[in-house]
């Protein structure tokens, strides 16, 4: 008995699929057709922004577009993610993933404009850098003993800078006081880069900053290393003992610096990305510029940075719930 010919909705439902297919595909061979918006939710001047910078320009080439950084600074990273929830997942809006917007300022802040875990698509963690515990030059102390004397002895006295509230600065710095058992007045700034000029100015005597934006002042002794949150010594700082060796291993996480995008980019988006991305971070230029600050790359698959985002976020609110901490 000869075969039956299929239905006409069998073909159409298959063209439609192929079509469907066709364009997706051309899409993401097409893309980008105009330059990308690169957000970097902190002021200009701190490691987030010289993160962004770092890769931006070489991933523009790599593409065919630009890749314009633009700092959409407030709420220790809050309003440039917040921004980039709300954009287009079409792969013309990204943005700078970082500690402080992924995962401590969710934790400490339950009341945020975003769901770290639900309204973006990770696509790459590009490198681990280290944090560091810095003081002006005028401080009366220049090692951890020195300054927990100094801190016990006049509780409430200094003052310490952060790139915001519920920024990773904050976060780790309450959870040193609460260790420590001290008392330091946290000044919250809109970004690195302002925290960073007022503590280089003598204004603010305290910072707790991500390594590549203090180091050139800690080399020209404006500022001075006290630890550094790494898991080892970093070779820049090799006489500056981290804070495990110093008795303190809940404060030495190092910081990520990230790519993510709106929810619901495109799988095949995100994958030409991500290869885009760590091209770039197989660049012998660009691996010499990241690993001067004592950063080190990771450029990981967007599966992996989902995890470890989910992780980091999940430590960090058990940091707050352990210890009780709350925003200023």
């Amino acid at each position: 008995m000869a075969s039956r010919p299929p239905p006409h909705h069998f073909f159409k439902t298959w063209g439609l699929l192929l079509c469907g297919l066709v364009i997706n595909t051309a899409s993401a061979q097409s893309y980008p057709t105009k330059p990308i918006q690169l957000l970097v939710p902190f002021a200009p001047g701190g490691t987030t922004d010289l993160m962004a910078r770092t890769v931006a320009e070489p991933l523009g080439k790599l593409l065919g577009q630009s890749v314009v950084v633009v700092n959409k600074a407030g709420g220790g990273g809050v309003v440039g993610a917040a921004e980039l929830a709300r954009a287009a997942p079409d792969g013309y809006t990204l943005g700078l993933a970082t500690l402080s917007s992924a995962a401590t300022n969710p934790a400490i802040n339950p009341q945020l404009p975003y769901k770290p875990l639900s309204d973006f698509t990770p696509i790459i963690n590009m490198m681990a850098t280290p944090n560091v515990l810095a003081v002006h030059a005028t401080f009366p102390a220049k090692d951890m003993a020195s300054m927990l004397k100094v801190l016990k002895a006049q509780p409430g006295k200094f003052d310490y800078a952060s790139s915001g509230a519920g920024g990773v600065g904050h976060l780790q710095m309450e959870l040193f006081k609460s260790l420590t058992q001290t008392r330091v007045v946290h000044i919250p700034y809109s970004g690195a880069g302002p925290a960073l000029r007022d503590t280089v100015a003598g204004q603010v005597p305290i910072i707790f900053d991500n390594l590549p934006s203090a180091l050139p002042f800690i080399q020209d002794k404006k500022l001075f290393a006290i630890a550094v949150a790494a898991p080892e010594r970093v070779p820049e700082l090799p006489h500056v003992p981290t804070f495990k060796e110093l008795g303190l291993e809940p404060v030495n996480r190092t910081a990520l610096y990230g790519i993510w995008g709106p929810k619901g980019m495109s799988p095949a988006l995100v994958a030409q990305l991500n290869e885009a991305i760590r091209k770039v971070l197989q660049d012998p230029v660009v691996i010499k510029r990241i690993e001067a600050t004592g950063s080190k790359v990771v450029a990981n698959s967007p599966a992996q940075f989902a995890a470890q985002l989910k992780d980091e976020y999940l430590l960090y609110k058990k940091v707050v719930d352990d210890q009780k901490l709350k925003l200023d």
